[in-house]
């Protein structure tokens, strides 16, 4: 496993000013020879963000060889500049860019897009996953339909790790899927164990099902039904029971599972509160001399919440559930947030992800209690695969 602090530890160094390295900066050194596909064109500062985060990439991962797909001739301009990503880069010409604005539908038909076909590289056995800053939509929809999703998996999830008071926590689905059944909730829960044991060295995280209330007779038939599946599976001992919205951000588990509507809402809840903190922090702090005179006390304390709070510590959104790692990085990131995202889809190839997410489908027995609707199962992921 990849040498990282507990989120128990990751809090402690957060209070006490030691070590804030990134949470999914990988530790280990790979050893075997394999390739991430990284769009090039992908993400607002594209290509020169991506350049220079492979440049920190390949320093982290001395063995990795990364593809990089899009227009040769700038990317070759960049790579003469960055000695180490020129070392671990292959360039493969792509004539075409998936720009922000473009439908998935319109993605689909770009064929020749840096995008696509990094994809199809992924599809095609010649890397073992993607990362990408582009088009969310786009890349969603696209890794869906040419990845396919794993063999017992009947959707997707988007996933991401975020901050809490506890540490490191992982939450999923946060907007792939607006609707789930309880066969979806419990394979999300399954995939967050892998996620969490791969990418933050977690030996046993502990799981919670998201709802209205703990109470066991609190929610729907399908939250009470995967809950009761959930405590008789293999990660039954790991499963907390219910947890409401407030447990997010106290990190009172370490994975939270939820339909991707319920968590796109709880994503984008948490971020316009912490804007809101930060927001009226600085007028305190420069609304008078007082404020002034108080910050530069507090100053010592708050750079260390900074960099605690620092979204570019959790870039790389991760698509899990399809036949290889796709990892999608924010738009806005600069080098160092996309080395970010990098690191995630390094920490997934190197433990085997997927196969450890195939070992654990057949020990839940999941396809044993709840058969697949094989009528049901071609809508979805596809008709309801939100683009949030």
């Amino acid at each position: 496993m990849a040498v990282r602090s507990s989120p128990r530890q990751s809090a402690e160094r957060a209070l006490s000013g030691s070590d804030l390295g990134p949470p999914c900066a990988a530790r280990t050194i790979v050893t075997a020879t394999f390739s991430l596909a990284v769009d090039a064109m992908g993400g607002d500062h594209a290509p020169a963000m991506v350049v220079g985060g492979l440049e920190i990439a390949a320093e982290r991962h001395p063995n990795a060889r990364f593809l990089l797909v899009g227009d040769e001739q700038p990317m070759t301009a960049l790579l003469a500049r960055h000695r180490r990503a020129l070392a671990a880069c292959t360039v493969r010409h792509a004539p075409d860019a998936i720009t922000d604005d473009m439908k998935p539908t319109a993605a689909l038909r770009a064929r020749q897009s840096s995008m696509r076909i990094a994809i199809d590289a992924v599809a095609a056995g010649e890397a073992s996953g993607v990362v990408s800053a582009g088009n969310t939509g786009a890349l969603l929809t696209l890794a869906k339909i040419v990845l396919k999703t794993l063999p017992g998996i009947d959707r997707p999830a988007m996933a991401a790790i975020g901050p809490s008071a506890r540490g490191d926590v992982v939450m999923l689905d946060l907007g792939a899927n607006v609707q789930c059944d309880v066969r979806n909730l419990v394979q999300f829960a399954i995939m967050g164990d892998v996620f969490a044991r791969t990418v933050l060295g977690l030996t046993a995280p502990s799981i919670g099902l998201l709802n209205v209330g703990s109470e066991e007779l609190k929610g729907d038939d399908t939250l009470r039904q995967a809950a009761e599946i959930l405590r008789a599976s293999h990660i039954g001992p790991q499963f907390r029971g219910f947890v409401e919205g407030h447990d997010i951000a106290a990190g009172t588990t370490d994975i939270v599972v939820t339909d991707g509507f319920t968590g796109n809402v709880a994503l984008k809840t948490g971020e316009g509160a912490l804007r809101l903190i930060l927001d009226l922090l600085r007028q305190v702090f420069s609304n008078s001399w007082s404020g002034k005179l108080a910050y530069l006390l507090a100053r010592p304390g708050l750079e260390r919440l900074r960099e605690w709070l620092d979204p570019r510590r959790y870039n790389g959104a991760v698509m899990v559930g399809l036949n290889g790692v796709v990892v999608k990085s924010h738009g806005g990131a600069d080098a160092e947030t996309f080395a970010h995202a990098i690191d995630v889809a390094m920490d997934m190839v190197v433990h085997r992800f997927n196969d450890l997410i195939r070992q654990d489908l057949e020990r839940s027995g999941l396809d044993k209690q709840m058969p697949q609707d094989k009528n049901d199962s071609k809508d979805k992921g596809g008709a309801r695969l939100a683009t949030a």
